[in-house]
């Protein structure tokens, strides 16, 4: 069997055709509610945003329990949204990690503080492919994590003006921006690499299991063509377009060609 459907040594047993079917349906899911995002009008994009979130959050976690377990997608939900939700908690009371920010209530209800529920389920949602990606191109632990945080880094770059444009959160200082990305600070990356490399060093951490790598890649790659499209064609930011592109494609690149050199 061609090495392309593995992301570790330890062999696990195989999933069922009902669960590995579910798992693809949400990511189609996912896929879905994304391209209709452009499309949508403006006072029901917060929701479809929302929406998207959840969906995402269900596909990565669906997922991690059909092809590595229970025990490891309960413990890889509780790093990566707990992990999310206690950084947006000392970010939005102190200021510290991302810079200064508050969030509204466009994304719906808060469970602790001020951070919307939706939050670190985004974190879940994204880190658990940025993992996989990690894994594929990495084995040490220490490198898994900083190739982890850059992938998620990189993908806040596309994120974090769209959201806010459409008032989910607004930033109270944004000096120094980042060139081509203006009204977001440059410490928002830099928070967002320090805690993403925190949460897919601790995923690292966990058993790694020999599965099939292919929904979570598949979104990766169609979350980093999407967002420079969408960027350049429907949201009129060609600068984020072309700097997202060229900071999430350092990790995009080669994975798409680990991919293809391993395929079978």
């Amino acid at each position: 069997m061609s090495q392309r459907y593995y992301t570790g040594p330890t062999p696990r047993r195989g999933a069922s055709n009902l669960g590995v079917l579910v798992t693809w349906a949400l990511a189609a899911a996912v896929v879905g509610l994304q391209i209709a995002y452009p499309l949508t009008a403006d006072d029901s994009l917060a929701r479809l945003a929302t929406a998207t979130v959840v969906v995402f959050f269900l596909a990565s976690a669906a997922h991690a329990w059909v092809h590595r377990g229970v025990g490891w997608a309960l413990g890889m939900v509780v790093i990566t949204a707990g992990g999310g939700l206690l950084a947006e908690l000392v970010g939005t009371e102190t200021g510290l990690l991302f810079g200064d920010y508050t969030y509204s209530d466009a994304l719906g209800s808060s469970l602790v503080g001020t951070v919307p529920v939706a939050v670190p389920l985004a974190w879940t949602m994204m880190a658990y492919p940025a993992y996989v990606v990690a894994t594929t191109l990495a084995r040490p632990t220490w490198l898994v994590a900083l190739i982890g945080g850059w992938a998620l880094m990189a993908w806040d770059v596309f994120l974090d003006p769209m959201m806010v444009e459409l008032g989910a959160w607004t930033w109270l200082t944004t000096d120094p921006e980042v060139p081509g990305v203006t009204g977001i600070p440059a410490t928002n990356f830099a928070g967002w690499f320090i805690v993403g490399t925190v949460i897919v060093g601790a995923l690292a951490l966990l058993p790694r299991f020999r599965v099939p790598r292919g929904q979570p890649a598949a979104l990766f790659l169609w979350v980093y063509a999407s967002s420079v499209l969408a960027a350049a064609a429907f949201f009129d930011r060609p600068t984020v377009a072309l700097v997202g592109g060229a900071v999430m494609g350092l990790v995009a690149v080669p994975f798409a060609w680990r991919l293809w050199d391993t395929r079978g």
